[in-house]
């Protein structure tokens, strides 16, 4: 099911089709790094297990979905996680996962669509994130879409930058907002 279209992405449940470019993604070092975790090394079969389980026993602390191009090109995925519903907030991850999309505007087109849809649809107040304090990249596309930072943090080799968006920034600034998630010039 699709939930969202942006100029350049689309997002929509994800599938278990998914499972093979994800499982490339998250054993490749540098998107690991990125993601400021260790490449995986189970082998693709334990993946697909634990994969098809998610995917079936949706958490109730977790929404997820796939990033497509307008194609229908498979190119990565977000998430709004750690749901807390009294405190009406959830932490945002996102990756894109085909690096030839990366700098392209991809990933704050995704990001656009999967913030309204928690502000909107999962009715949430405040959105938070973590990045890699050296990660400029994720920071712009995030400051495009008006995340703001709020503090910094580490964690054992890892320094991030926390950053949020506020429910009542996002409505009086979503205009704006929406020409600095163009695609960046190449």
């Amino acid at each position: 099911m699709v939930y969202t279209q942006g100029k350049l992405t689309r997002l929509r449940d994800k599938r278990l089709e998914d499972a093979s470019l994800d499982y490339v993604w998250q054993t490749d070092p540098e998107l690991s790094r990125l993601d400021a975790a260790e490449p995986l090394t189970i082998p693709f079969r334990t993946f697909l297990g634990e994969y098809l389980f998610v995917l079936e026993n949706s958490l109730a602390l977790r929404v997820q979905f796939g990033i497509e191009t307008l194609k229908g090109e498979y190119i990565g995925y977000c998430a709004c996680y750690n749901l807390d519903s009294a405190a009406a907030e959830a932490e945002v991850g996102i990756m894109i996962g085909q690096k030839e999309y990366w700098g392209k505007g991809y990933g704050s087109d995704a990001l656009r669509q999967m913030i309204d849809y928690a502000f909107k649809g999962l009715k949430l107040k405040r959105l938070h994130l973590k990045t890699l304090h050296d990660n400029s990249r994720a920071q712009l596309c995030f400051k495009k879409c008006g995340f703001k930072p709020f503090a910094e943090k580490e964690s054992g080799q890892y320094r991030f930058l926390l950053m949020e968006l506020l429910k009542a920034d996002w409505l009086n600034n979503k205009d704006m907002l929406a020409k600095d998630c163009q695609p960046n010039k190449v």
